[in-house]
This record gives structure tokens, C-alpha cells and sequence, in this order.
């Protein structure tokens, strides 16, 4: 009988996981809408919406449809919203939370490589908005914008700090657009460092107060949390581990010196190993079929996990974090990548230290750059709110 209580419970679970991640990607919707897109039948999807509206969740309001009355359902809301977005070499990623940390929306663009920055901005406007309709919210609701950029970031400007890593991007003042678009304050740092933030934040790092996140993509980056703070140091160039050099005669980066870790790591490198055997590839080719099991790409990657952790190592030593969290594409191969790399970093630290550093995948190795902006933006209102008079 335990066992049988225990599937429903499952069920019930899994269905309230369906509904919501039904409105998170699509908006508002009404139950008979909602019964259509998760396949529940419309008693099921009214059940799980009251329970839901009594956890503050969800929110009800009168519609029509067709002539006729219905209830729409969309997401709860709290105080005001953070949005954050990532900028990418060749995505767009939006993610819009609110006060009690609910994500309210989350959207992927596709994007050419080379893309230029004010159409990009252009579009980054119109999914914001877009997805603030479909959400049922207004621009007046925004609180701030978090902007993660695929690059190393300048602290005296918040502009790109060395050209050619985002092609395009170098010089652009990406804040002044934004803000003036939205009335808002809008904060630009690197896509590591708000990746770190969000782990902190509600991760796979919460409670601790001096973390590494690695970003294993297209490249690697580093974002150091101490004392629960991104660590950007002087420059803002802390944590860009990728410009490490690690051969002396390797090939030129797009930082412009040489043998850096990038050159051995980075997507197309990686993708090249194997054109003979599997043709053309690209990274998200190369994760998935490691994770089918195919030999020489569970090869190619666990041989950049080792590089890779070798040089973390060397971080570790530096900044004595309590933890590492891994992600980006290449840690979605699971133990395929974080074991080498456990390996690696364990073997270049000190051997007769009181406890290895724990390493840990993000839950959310994709997306936690616009996640981290978004939080950002929301903990950035906090502390810059006026604090009320104490009534006497």
C-alpha cells in the first residue's frame, strides 16, 4: 500500500512539475488551454491550479475566450521582477524572476555568429517585452536588468575588456539602451560570475560564501565567489582562466597571445579531433553522443576535463574556495567530464590538505548566466531601496 501511495504521490508531482513548466514556457493560459498543452485531463489541471493558488504560485483572473468566460492562469508575482539576459556568441538566453525568486519566464534566441550588437539589442527589447505579455506583467513591474556577456568585462566601464572574444561587441555601451528602453538600472558583468551568483544564490552553492564556478562552453571561464561576493578584481578580469597559458609554442587565442587554455578546449578545436571519424560535429553533437556512449567523444571530452582541472588547480590554490560547481554544454556529459576533472584537480592540490575540494554540477548548467542577471537585478533593489522610519 506504501508503494502505491508513494506513485501517486510521484504522479501528483510530476503533473504539478508539467503544469508549471507549461506556463513558464508558454504564459498564461487558461485551464482548458492548460489541460491541452499538458495532456491532464481539465478536472486534473483545476485541482492542481487551486492547490497551487493556495501556495502562492499561481494567480487567477477572469477572461474571455471565444465570447466566453474563462479563468487565466499565470504565475504569482512578488513586489517586482529582475531580468536578466545572456549574451552569447551564438544564443540569446531571457530569464525574468520575481522577488521570491520564481521564475516567471525563461526564452532561447538563436543567433549567427558574428552578430551585431545593436540588432541584438534590438531583439533582446522585443522578447522582454513579449515575454512580460505572455507572463501577464508590465515594464513597469522591472526592477532592474542583469546582462551577461560572453566576455571579460571591464570594471571601470562595464564595456568588453578585450576585443575579438565577442566579436562586435567591443566599445558598445549595452546598459544605455536598455535602461533607457525599461527605466531601470541595468548591470553588466561576465557570464561566469553571474553564473556563480545564481549558484550562490539558489544553486548548487547556496549557504556557501566561497565558491569557483567553472564554465566549460565554448571556452572556459571562471567566476570566484568570496565572502558571498563575485571577486571581479581591479580590471575585471578575475577568473578568466581560459588566458592562462598552458603551451608556450600552442596556437594564437582570440586574446592575441599563445597556447592559451582556450586554444585546446574551445568548441571548434574539440569538434576538429574528431572530423575524420564523425564528419562535421558541434559541441551539443559532441555532449550527446558521449552521453550515448560513443568512445572517442567520452574521449575527447574527459582529455579537456583533465586540461581543464589542471588549471583549476592552480585557481584553487590561489583563492581556497569550499566548493567547485561545474557548467555550461561540456558538463551536461555528467561524470563523463566531472571525473577527469575531479582527478585532475585533486592530483594538483595539495596532497596532505584536511579535505578535498567538493565538486558539484550546476542543476542548471545552461541557462544560469541570464538566471544570475536576473537575481542580480532583484538583490541589487534590495540594498539600494530607502530603509522606512522606525514608527516611535
Amino acid at each position: 500500500m506504501a508503494r502505491l501511495f508513494g506513485s501517486q504521490t510521484s504522479l501528483r508531482e510530476a503533473n504539478r512539475a508539467n503544469l508549471l513548466a507549461s506556463i513558464h514556457k508558454f504564459g498564461a493560459m487558461t485551464q482548458v488551454e492548460l489541460a491541452e498543452v499538458t495532456g491532464l485531463s481539465t478536472a486534473t489541471v483545476s485541482t492542481l491550479v487551486h492547490q497551487l493558488v493556495d501556495e502562492g504560485r499561481l494567480e487567477t483572473a477572469g477572461t474571455t475566450r471565444n465570447g466566453r468566460r474563462a479563468t487565466l492562469v499565470k504565475l504569482a508575482r512578488h513586489q517586482g521582477l529582475g531580468v536578466g539576459i545572456w549574451v552569447a556568441p551564438r544564443q540569446l538566453t531571457l530569464t525574468i524572476v520575481d522577488f521570491s525568486k520564481s521564475i516567471i519566464a525563461e526564452h532561447m534566441l538563436p543567433l549567427p555568429y558574428g552578430h551585431k550588437a545593436d540588432v541584438t539589442l534590438e531583439r533582446a527589447m522585443v522578447l522582454v517585452n513579449e515575454a512580460l505579455g505572455n507572463a501577464g506583467a508590465d515594464a513597469n513591474e522591472i526592477v532592474g536588468i542583469g546582462v551577461a556577456l560572453a566576455a571579460p568585462v571591464a570594471s571601470h566601464d562595464h564595456m568588453i575588456a578585450i576585443p575579438g572574444i565577442l566579436p562586435g561587441w567591443e566599445g558598445v555601451d549595452v546598459a544605455a539602451p536598455l535602461g533607457a528602453a525599461f527605466n531601470t538600472p541595468v548591470y553588466i558583468d561576465n557570464d561566469a560570475n553571474l553564473a556563480a551568483f545564481a549558484e550562490s544564490r539558489m544553486g548548487a552553492a547556496v549557504g556557501k560564501r566561497s565558491l569557483v564556478y567553472i564554465q566549460v562552453d565554448d571556452g572556459v571561464g571562471a567566476g570566484i565567489m568570496i565572502g558571498g561576493e563575485v571577486l571581479h578584481g581591479v580590471t575585471g578580469l578575475a577568473g578568466e582562466i581560459g588566458h592562462i597559458q598552458v603551451d608556450p609554442l600552442g596556437s594564437i587565442c582570440t586574446c592575441g597571445n599563445r597556447g592559451c587554455l582556450n586554444t585546446l578546449v574551445a568548441e571548434n578545436r574539440l569538434v576538429q579531433l574528431l572530423s575524420v571519424t564523425h564528419g562535421n560535429m558541434t559541441l551539443d553533437d559532441l555532449v550527446d553522443q558521449a552521453n550515448a556512449g560513443d568512445p572517442g567523444c567520452r574521449r575527447i571530452i574527459g582529455d579537456a576535463a583533465l586540461r581543464i582541472g589542471q588549471v583549476a588547480a592552480d585557481l584553487c590554490i590561489s583563492v581556497d574556495p569550499e566548493l567547485i560547481v561545474l557548467g555550461g554544454r561540456l558538463a551536461m556529459s555528467g561524470e563523463v567530464f566531472s571525473q577527469p576533472f575531479r582527478e585532475a584537480l585533486q592530483r594538483m592540490l595539495f596532497p596532505d590538505a584536511v579535505a578535498p575540494i567538493e565538486v558539484r554540477t550546476s542543476p542548471n548548467p545552461q541557462d544560469n548566466s541570464a538566471l544570475g542577471g536576473a537575481l542580480l537585478a532583484i538583490e541589487r533593489s534590495v540594498r539600494s531601496a530607502p530603509i522606512s522610519p522606525v514608527s516611535q
